[in-house]
């Protein structure tokens, strides 16, 4: 009996994650100067589908969270305050704080190689040379989780990849961002509810 009770006093509680919950990243960079800037798409994306949820943001540790619920699955919405280059440091600290598995995780980003607003969503990948996926591939150790793409187009010169990344939207692209975005909100509701694989096909084009 004595030892019954120690076994039992002794180990650590576990608490298994919540598979109803999902983590669902904006990357873009903090600061008035990049907002509106391609760069940020992940930011507006968010930002967007929390007011049209009437979810408030809350600045808290390693970055501005938001919270709903939909057909019984909690969305906690992340955008980073570290940065773009360091986004793994929040995304890695926010899947401990809530107990959030690799596939409760979807990132939504900006994407060079996709012509504007076409949109793409993969359940793993390569990180494409975007630097918010690369410090979240080092800081998860693997690459097996979902992200979902924005076209941000590539209408540059050589030498203005830079410029154009952080460069504010076009008059033209921001009076067709709208429903692009509503496009965006839809893919990342049906991740949640119907998975993946069926999200994939029914957004991806």
């Amino acid at each position: 009996m004595i030892a019954f009770l120690k076994r039992l006093f002794s180990r650590e509680e576990t608490i298994e994650p919540d598979i109803m919950k999902y983590l669902i990243v904006g990357l873009g960079n903090i600061g008035a100067e990049y907002d509106n800037t391609r760069h940020n798409v992940g930011f507006e994306i968010l930002d967007d589908l929390a007011a049209e949820k009437e979810a408030t943001w809350k600045n808290e540790q390693l970055g501005a969270v938001a919270e709903f619920k939909f057909k019984g699955r909690t969305f906690i919405l992340l955008k980073p305050n570290t940065f773009m280059n360091l986004s793994g440091k929040s995304v890695r600290f926010w899947m401990q704080k809530h107990k959030i598995k690799i596939p409760n995780l979807l990132v939504v980003l900006d994407d060079l190689n996709l012509p504007f607003g076409k949109m793409r969503m993969r359940a793993k990948g390569k990180d494409g040379g975007h630097n918010g996926l690369k410090d979240i591939d080092k800081m998860l150790g693997q690459n097996n989780y979902a992200r979902l793409r924005f076209g941000i187009g590539s209408d540059y010169n050589k030498g203005q990849q830079v410029d154009f990344v952080l460069g504010e939207w076009s008059s033209e692209e921001q009076v067709t961002m709208k429903p692009l975005k509503e496009k965006a909100h839809k893919a990342i509701l049906a991740y949640a509810t119907i998975g993946a694989s069926r999200a994939m096909s029914q957004f991806n084009g």
